[in-house]
């Protein structure tokens, strides 16, 4: 069932997701070569008990973390770990969640280590933000879900790079997975019509090769499964009566 949030509801999403955009932020800050990925861990488990927001992450299924770091070819639910060192020309995709009274927020980025990025995967990096904005550009009443899948899936095979199929968005509100499921590929004008006080959670997973990936033995961190690189970008956006109000930016 999806869920329309009120106005005040929104507001609440909004505060959540600006708690969101700051841990990223500091984090990417952060992010340079001989960095563990425990320390960007540790630094946004800090700033959310600043800022009186709960993990969202943490806990949720058993998820042992705040953070999701996921490095090259690791497309989602990458594990902090003190033996992840961040190297030059590495990048890494950064996922976060917050809780501020009883409603959630959650984006990610994928930020690259150091200067020296090789050109196909600064490329990646590029396309998969791109994706991003244009599908939200399409968020207004009226539209499908369809139209959102379809404008991230237009930019990025457009590239030559592949849509991971077995993540898609989702709703969010008072719980981090709502209805409905938001995929980043599709046909125009097909799928569920957005209304107004509908909010989606907006994530491109982008393989700059094969779409196919893998979950590793810890149970959570996914791969692809050509060992190619993989950009996440994401935005928690509501539906308004004038488009899109992204609540993460």
């Amino acid at each position: 069932m999806v869920v329309i949030k009120s106005s005040q509801e929104i507001e609440k999403m909004r505060r959540a997701g600006q708690v969101v955009r700051e841990v990223l932020e500091l984090v990417r800050g952060m992010v340079k070569p001989g960095v563990t990925t425990l320390e960007l861990e540790k630094a946004a488990e800090a700033r959310l008990k600043e800022r009186n927001a709960k993990p969202a992450f943490k806990g949720y299924h058993g998820f042992p973390c705040v953070l999701c770091t996921s490095v090259n070819h690791e497309v989602v639910h990458g594990i902090p770990s003190p033996k992840r060192i961040l190297i030059e020309g590495d990048i890494v995709s950064v996922d976060c969640g917050a809780i501020v009274d009883g409603y959630y927020g959650d984006a990610a980025i994928t930020v690259p280590v150091g200067e020296k990025i090789d050109p196909k995967t600064a490329r990646l990096l590029k396309v998969t933000e791109l994706s991003l904005n244009t599908a939200i550009a399409a968020v207004r009443p009226g539209a499908t879900l369809g139209d959102i899948g379809a404008a991230v899936q237009d930019v990025v095979e457009a590239e030559g790079f592949s849509i991971v199929r077995d993540f898609v968005g989702h709703g969010i509100g008072v719980h981090m997975h709502e209805d409905p499921q938001v995929p980043n590929f599709g046909q125009k004008g097909r799928g569920m019509k957005l209304r107004a006080g509908m909010v989606i959670a907006i994530e491109p997973m982008v393989n700059a090769g094969k779409a196919d990936v893998q979950v590793l033995g810890d149970g959570w961190t996914a791969v692809t499964g050509d060992g190619s690189m993989s950009a996440h970008f994401e935005h928690t956006v509501a539906v308004t009566a004038t488009g899109a109000r992204i609540l993460t930016e």
